[in-house]
């Protein structure tokens, strides 16, 4: 397929800016594949399509507060740290992105707070990419309490507005406990606890696994032929309890909901000969795009993304290409909800 065929108009008045007032109230289009339907719901109505012994499969990665500001040193001037990923927790080695990039240099020193936080620009690794080591003597607990301390929610840019308090606990799922993402499982965030409590009276159970969101995720497609993009790769780990209940769904013809892209990246990067989940832990550099044969997840929830996004190419090959482009028309023009804060798509 070609990048070009995932290009769309979409307007700025539908880009969400906050996100809505309840999780669970959301708006919600149904997909369904065999019958080739679009219902317009509201996310607690997905109560109404699954049953008892369905199993829901969940991100638990946590975001931390991946936006630093700080001053350059001798010239003072501003300047923005987004931080990506920790490379060597013991020399405090972390790839970050800077801004703006062209004034920081190796062998610059970078300051955060009231000088709270040292940081020595050590490499380049792209226009925008830096490595760099935090200067820093104490213990790993608190770096991290420093890091929460100065650190702001690392809300996408298409967000056109300050970060507020609400932020910190909105852009997290309610599963979130292990930290290392710089964005969240955004299908996730439609769950509040008491919606997860209904699904699991319904009979509704609920695995995790991790995968740590990256940049990567949401870096432009910038080739026309799909098979020559280069996904980042991202770290995940699918446990042995998690890997055994849904393959025991599996064979009882249960459904199997993979919520969000990531969690679906996860599962379809470790699956065995005999199209059955493995428990295991590693790197993904998987990129799904049609056509594709999924062979777990039989369900699937995910947010209305960007034009030509790598998140919008997993839907279409999920859906189906005709299906999928037919369904962000009738969003648009009922004017759903985009990206993060956005609306969601369950499609079954």
């Amino acid at each position: 397929m070609k990048l070009s065929q995932y290009k769309f108009e979409l307007p700025e008045k539908l880009i969400a800016q906050h996100p809505a007032k309840h999780r669970h109230d959301s708006r919600m289009m149904v997909l369904n594949r065999e019958k080739g339907t679009i219902e317009h719901k509201i996310f607690h109505d997905i109560l109404d399509y699954f049953d008892d012994q369905d199993v829901f499969v969940i991100n638990n990665t946590r975001v931390f507060p991946a936006r630093l500001y700080g001053n350059k040193e001798k010239t003072g001037a501003k300047i923005e740290v987004f931080m990506l990923r920790e490379l060597n927790d013991e020399l405090r080695l972390w790839d970050v992105l800077v801004d703006p990039a062209r004034k920081i240099r190796v062998g610059n020193k970078l300051y955060f707070g009231n000088d709270d936080l040292v940081a020595e620009v050590v490499d380049n690794t792209t226009s925008r990419g830096r490595t760099i080591r935090f200067l820093f003597d104490g213990t790993k607990e608190e770096f991290r309490n420093i890091i929460e301390k100065l650190g702001e929610t690392p809300l996408p840019k298409y967000i056109d507005r300050p970060v507020d308090e609400d932020d910190k606990d909105r852009y997290q799922t309610i599963f979130a406990t292990e930290e290392g993402a710089v964005a969240p499982p955004t299908a996730g965030l439609h769950f509040s606890r008491e919606l997860k409590m209904r699904l699991e009276i319904k009979g509704i159970d609920f695995n995790e696994l991790t995968l740590h969101t990256g940049l990567g995720t949401f870096r432009d497609v910038e080739v026309e032929d799909l098979t020559k993009h280069k996904m980042d790769s991202e770290h995940y780990h699918i446990p042995e309890h998690t890997a055994n209940r849904v393959n025991r769904a599996l064979n009882e013809k249960k459904r199997v909901v993979a919520v969000g892209s990531s969690v679906m990246r996860a599962v379809e990067s470790s699956v065995s000969s005999k199209a059955s989940l493995n428990a295991s832990e590693g790197w993904s550099d998987k990129f799904i795009f049609p056509p594709y044969d999924f062979s777990i997840a039989n369900a699937f929830i995910t947010n209305f993304h960007a034009p030509m996004s790598t998140l919008m190419m997993q839907s279409a090959a999920f859906a189906g290409y005709d299906f999928l482009m037919e369904a962000y028309k009738v969003a648009i023009k009922e004017e759903y909800k985009f990206l993060c804060y956005g609306d969601a798509l369950l499609i079954i």
